[in-house]
């Protein structure tokens, strides 16, 4: 099915809490379509303007599976999506790469070979995330592995599993704390990619507890707080000193937490 309506109607079956998983695959098969078929494709497009956008983070992400999944360059799709929100694109791609090809981007710590720029980073926060599932949520492990990579890419990859331990969950409250204390430095990338789950949640609906536990945890906010302050931090939100401004928001939401810490 791939009329926007319908197709919602269908996924809005599945049960609240992984709601959003079903949004991803289905966004990954409507990106497959629409660059498969020999005529232009607007399946996604249509999509994000109608049932989609509440589930906008998500559908971003699983645009970047497919794009992984395909001989495509992958830079020159990102003008089909979101200005903003289209960086998720590469986080989606970066996931895929660390989950399905672990031993070389995960062990050997290979670089994209087809991202240059900014797009680089926002391929570590993806990676970062399928560090979670990768490494089965043992704080320990996680922070081993993220420790082996280069320094300059650990942020991102920090900023990664906070998402993914925020939306997915599946650990009790003493290793969401042993995961902040192994973060170290980097405390306010977990805690900054908590805050983008909890939003992502709370624009589609489906909140949970798990995600509730984990800003607590990681953002020292309860999961509403955390998503305001993604939104707060939009205000006149632009590029800044060659960094795009999806950047400037992860450097803004990261700052007002260290403050809220102090």
């Amino acid at each position: 099915e791939t009329r926007p309506w319908p197709l919602a109607q269908a996924l809005e079956a599945v049960a609240p809490e992984g709601r959003g998983f079903a949004y991803e695959g289905a966004a990954m098969a409507l990106t497959l379509l629409d660059l498969l078929t020999p005529w232009p494709g607007q399946r996604l497009s249509a999509f994000l303007a109608g049932p989609g956008d509440a589930h906008a983070y998500m559908v971003h992400v699983g645009a970047g599976w497919a794009l992984a999944r395909l001989p495509r360059r992958v830079m020159a799709n990102l003008h089909r999506f979101d200005p903003l929100l289209g960086w998720l694109v590469l986080d989606g791609y970066g996931f895929h790469q660390g989950y399905f090809h672990a031993a070389r981007f995960v062990a050997a710590h290979e670089p994209p070979r087809r991202l240059s720029g900014y797009a680089q980073r926002a391929f570590d926060q993806g990676l970062g995330r399928s560090l979670w599932f990768v490494c089965g949520a043992e704080p320990q492990r996680v922070a081993a592995t993220v420790q082996g990579f280069p320094p300059g890419r650990r942020s991102d990859l920090w900023a990664g599993l906070g998402l993914a331990a925020a939306y997915a969950g599946g650990v009790p409250e003493a290793d969401l704390l042993a995961l902040r204390g192994l973060a170290g430095p980097y405390a306010p990338e977990l805690a900054q990619g908590a805050a983008f789950a909890a939003k992502a949640r709370e624009r589609a609906g489906n909140p949970t507890a798990h995600t509730e536990l984990a800003c607590r945890v990681l953002c020292r906010l309860g999961s509403g707080p955390a998503a305001a302050l993604t939104d707060e931090t939009l205000v006149d939100l632009a590029a800044e000193g060659g960094d795009p401004a999806y950047e400037v928001w992860r450097r803004r939401i990261q700052q007002q937490l260290i403050s809220a810490w102090a």
